[in-house]
């Protein structure tokens, strides 16, 4: 089963609808239980970095997203979800985030051209880093994936495992043990987001 984490921020039925499309059990919760149940964690996420951190800790699941990671349980930030990974993220200020990836999320505005529309809305094709993961075990370089983001996770450790060019080579997916995320939306991006929802799955 998959938990998706309901912290108040997110789309959160559309990704349990893109699970039933792929025949797997999917529930919305903020239960400390029912997520130590679960088989594999999503933290979504769309909005402001410092809100959605203060709305996870609010919640009081800003540390236990930390504890659910260090047991080795699957666990995918999709979008702001996967922004809040990093140490630190400098959207309206400086924030800190959940230090599961190295680095920090940075206005795509210091390294794409002046000109280009922000956000970055829109189809882009991936470039998978290094030996293909797991998680890209169905897709192939090229296929494109649906992004909507201002903001982007600047690493350090070598975890990123996926970029995309949008003016720059930005972070379009980050990797480390058991834990990742995806700047895109795998629940916008048709067959090849439900791929790698499935993959995930399989993890």
């Amino acid at each position: 089963m998959v938990a998706i984490v309901d912290y108040g921020v997110g789309n959160l039925f559309s990704l349990k609808s893109s699970f039933a499309a792929i025949g797997v059990e999917a529930i919305v919760t903020s239960d400390k239980d029912a997520l130590s149940a679960a088989d594999h964690i999503i933290l979504p996420g769309v909005g402001a970095f410092g809100d959605a951190a203060d709305k996870l800790r609010e919640s009081g699941l800003f540390d236990f997203m930390k504890q659910l990671a260090a047991t080795g349980k699957p666990l995918m930030g999709i979008c702001l979800g996967m922004q809040l990974l990093f140490e630190k993220g400098f959207e309206y200020g400086e924030h800190e985030g959940l230090g599961l990836i190295e680095g920090e999320v940075r206005p795509i505005s210091e390294v794409i051209p002046a000109g280009l529309k922000i956000p970055h809305i829109g189809w882009n094709a991936l470039h998978l880093e290094g030996d293909k993961h797991p998680l890209f075990k169905y897709l192939n370089e090229g296929d494109c994936v649906y992004f909507v983001h201002s903001f982007y996770g600047k690493n350090t450790d070598g975890s990123v495992i996926a970029t995309s060019e949008y003016g720059a080579s930005l972070t379009a997916a980050v990797a480390r043990g058991n834990v990742c995320g995806r700047q895109f939306h795998p629940e916008k991006s048709g067959a090849v987001g439900l791929s790698i929802l499935k993959a995930f799955c399989e993890m």
